[in-house]
């Protein structure tokens, strides 16, 4: 049973409308920018290093005067695996960022949220833009079988 007292909040935490507390708003969505701007650089080494290491290696086993590689087919898997890694690290990190923006804005914070888009933001179309770049290189590595 629910303790209906005087000292019951219908809130989580009481939210206050002062220059602080937005101020202190801003600096959340900011931090909540630059983790995925971390995740991003990290998405983007991951599928950069995944095809170039895939590039080389295959290259590399078709040179003339190298022994045959014990496992030709290594470069290709280890190329997919980081490509992959690196477009799941984008999309959960995007999704982690719209959940935390969808917070952000959420009714209990809308008096100190102040005027402003929720999710038109730079970082979010660069992220799914190199969410579909990291699509195309799987599948360019992946389509690579011979």
């Amino acid at each position: 049973m629910a303790d209906s007292g005087p000292n019951q909040q219908p809130n989580r935490f009481d939210v206050r409308a002062t220059a602080d507390s937005h101020f202190s708003w801003l600096r959340t969505r900011m931090s909540a920018e630059r983790t995925l701007m971390s995740w991003v650089r990290t998405g983007i080494a991951l599928i950069g290093f995944g095809f170039t290491i895939f590039q080389v290696l295959d290259r590399f086993n078709k040179t003339a005067g190298v022994e045959p590689a014990e496992l030709p087919r290594a470069p290709w898997i280890f190329g997919l695996a980081l490509i992959g890694t690196g477009v799941l690290a984008l999309i959960v990190a995007v999704s982690q960022y719209r959940w935390c923006i969808r917070y952000l804005w959420s009714d209990q914070y809308k008096p100190i949220a102040g005027i402003g888009d929720r999710w038109h933001t730079p970082i979010t179309a660069v992220t799914i833009v190199l969410i579909l770049i990291g699509i195309w290189a799987f599948l360019a590595v992946f389509l690579r079988v011979r």
